[in-house]
């Protein structure tokens, strides 16, 4: 078991206070807060090694390119990548899908074609396919959910809609649903489907191994994994990345470049065009250490406990509704509510004023709102710092906002 109160020692955060109360951060979803390490990692590049990487052969350029290439490494490791050169950096799991869109799609996808994804995809994973389709003319198709919040009969979509690309979250950030990603992906080669994943609610809070779940690409972000904004990971199978063109052009992903033509250079750097974050990767990079040193496994046991813990105390508050999975061991550390006869918003500002913050709106995943006939909620949502104090105190504070707009 992990020592929680040791953890929350390494997050300076953690200790300010907001409207005079102590902070409860349970926005975590959104993004997390970040370590000691993680800070003390990017304040040290800026103030003895910053230089930029992969270009320089003096002493600076070359420490920050070792430090940058050794965070790809573990980065890679970190997701039982096959190899660091499967990993490109982007600034965030929507550049990464972008990346796709634009790169591997553009160059695959022709009219009449279709991509299948589900009504519980993050605008990051819909609005890229939405602005391709219009210019290539490729159907989008959508899986369905079942009243608890399950994909409807997903595999038999996929065998029916036959796509040539099956996009879908790991973790849906309102529901908190674990999609079943290793037999989406197997019915989807079955049907001769690419296969990409959103991993950005999934990575931060248990073990993922993407040879284990086959996906042909797989995104997520540094910020919701205790990194630093600004930065995200495309992994991607070597081969993938050998034949699709590059996203962007500039410096750094070329080999040779002349007048009218240019060679690319080998992934990842062929992805990886420009400066990059340097400082992020490196943040990135310690992030993981840090992690790693807390154990994936150990983490996802706490979580599952305190998520187990607050919708036991959720569930019990009258005219409160939660939404999702019922089942604890289909869903992740995220608590979608509402409360009868106060909007989620006049709900976070009145949590707000107990120094507590939570997530008011649609979260960034409006069609799934409109799906559930649903206008907003709130979402608390948690990490391996939050508490079962903090739970009594959301929930304190609900009951307490009850009589506020009785």
């Amino acid at each position: 078991m992990i020592n929680v109160q040791r953890i929350r020692k390494d997050f300076p955060i953690l200790s300010r206070r907001v409207k005079g109360k102590p902070l409860v951060y349970l926005d975590n979803a959104a993004t997390s807060q970040k370590p000691k390490a993680v800070i003390e990692a990017i304040r040290e590049y800026y103030q003895g090694y910053n230089a930029n990487i992969h270009r320089g052969i003096h002493t600076l350029a070359e420490e920050a390119t070792s430090v940058y290439e050794e965070a790809r490494k573990k980065v890679a490791k970190f997701i039982g990548a096959a190899k660091p050169a499967e990993i490109v950096f982007t600034r965030g799991t929507t550049e990464s899908i972008n990346l796709i869109a634009y790169s591997w799609a553009r160059a695959n996808l022709k009219a009449g074609d279709t991509i299948l994804l589900t009504v519980m995809e993050h605008h990051s994973n819909l609005v890229p396919w939405q602005l391709l389709s219009q210019e290539i003319g490729f159907k989008l198709e959508f899986i369905n959910l079942t009243d608890d919040g399950y994909l409807e009969k997903p595999e038999e979509t996929v065998r029916r809609v036959k796509p040539k690309l099956l996009a879908f979250t790991h973790v849906s950030n309102v529901l908190g649903t674990i999609n079943l990603v290793k037999k989406l992906v197997k019915v989807g080669h079955e049907v001769g489907a690419m296969v990409l994943v959103d991993g950005a609610q999934a990575v931060p809070h248990f073990p993922v191994n993407v040879r284990s779940l086959g996906a042909d690409f797989y995104a997520f972000s540094a910020h919701k994994m205790l990194g630093p904004t600004g930065v995200g990971v495309l992994y991607a199978r070597e081969h993938h990345l050998k034949e699709i063109p590059p996203f962007l052009g500039g410096g750094e992903m070329i080999k040779e470049v002349h007048l009218r033509k240019a060679i690319f250079n080998e992934p990842p750097h062929k992805f990886e065009a420009g400066t990059p974050n340097i400082a992020g990767v490196i943040g990135l990079g310690t992030a993981v250490d840090y992690l790693s040193s807390v154990g994936m496994k150990e983490i996802c046991k706490y979580e599952e406990e305190l998520t187990d813990y607050a919708l036991e105390k959720l569930q019990k508050v009258d005219k409160l509704t939660v939404y999702g999975p019922k089942e604890l061991v289909s869903r992740g550390g995220v608590v979608t509510f509402n409360v009868e006869g106060i909007h989620p918003h006049d709900l976070a500002t009145v949590l707000n004023e107990e120094g507590i913050a939570i997530r008011s709106g649609h979260h960034c995943a409006m069609p799934l709102h409109d799906y559930l006939d649903l206008t907003a909620t709130a979402r608390a949502s948690f990490s391996l710092y939050n508490t079962v104090q903090e739970v009594d105190e959301l929930v304190r504070a609900i009951k307490e906002a009850k009589k506020v707009f009785k």
